[in-house]
């Protein structure tokens, strides 16, 4: 039996980004294939009544959040810098990824938007830029960007939406090993364990 786990993630949140770079890379390692599922955060947001993310209706936690990344991308050796533009714009890149999840290039299409977001402070909703990345890889960006775009690719993300609200998603990144929910940056390596065992490590038990 394939041992997976799925990787939602919002290319607007912060803590993807380094999670993103290395889920892939760290699951191989386990043996574990990564299924990537993007979704939109707006929308869970909507449902709480927010009009705006938690950091920005909560200031002192969305200046911890960035000092928060900069120690973690250090710790990494992950180049990082602040985007001068948050959040940005990443619903094309989020229907290119929800169109194209079971593509053998989309892994390297997902880390290539976020290091353009949180590396270079490039502007993700620029289609352009979108397109320079699609055709990096191979791709053909045209066609590419245009099924993303037409009404059957714009349904895919809000059906993967609705499937994450469905499955209790309420941050990203937010990993799922069958029912069991794993959030946060600092709980990936926990959930390629259990992933890979069916367990958690030995020294961490459930209440």
């Amino acid at each position: 039996m394939e041992k997976t786990l799925d990787f939602w993630f919002e290319y607007a949140s912060p803590y993807s980004y380094p999670a993103a770079m290395r889920v892939e890379q760290l699951a191989a390692q386990a043996g574990v294939k990564v299924r990537w599922r993007v979704f939109l955060l707006g929308a869970v947001f909507q449902q709480y009544g927010w009009k705006t993310t938690p950091n920005e209706l909560f200031p002192a936690k969305g200046n911890y959040m960035w000092h928060d990344m900069q120690r973690i991308c250090a710790s990494l050796n992950m180049p990082y810098q602040k985007p001068s533009t948050f959040p940005r714009n990443g619903m094309l890149a989020a229907r290119i990824s929800a169109n194209y999840a079971e593509s053998t290039w989309i892994g390297d299409f997902v880390r290539a938007v976020y290091t353009a977001n949180f590396a270079h402070d490039q502007d993700i909703g620029n289609s352009e830029l979108i397109a320079n990345i699609l055709n990096k890889l191979g791709q053909d960006s045209a066609q590419i960007i245009a099924e993303a775009n037409s009404d059957d690719g714009k349904q895919k993300l809000k059906q993967q939406t609705q499937q994450a609200l469905q499955q209790d998603v309420f941050g990203a990144p937010f990993m799922m090993v069958g029912n069991e929910p794993f959030w946060g940056n600092d709980r990936l390596e926990q959930a390629i364990y259990f992933a890979a065992h069916g367990k958690l490590p030995t020294s961490v038990t459930l209440a």
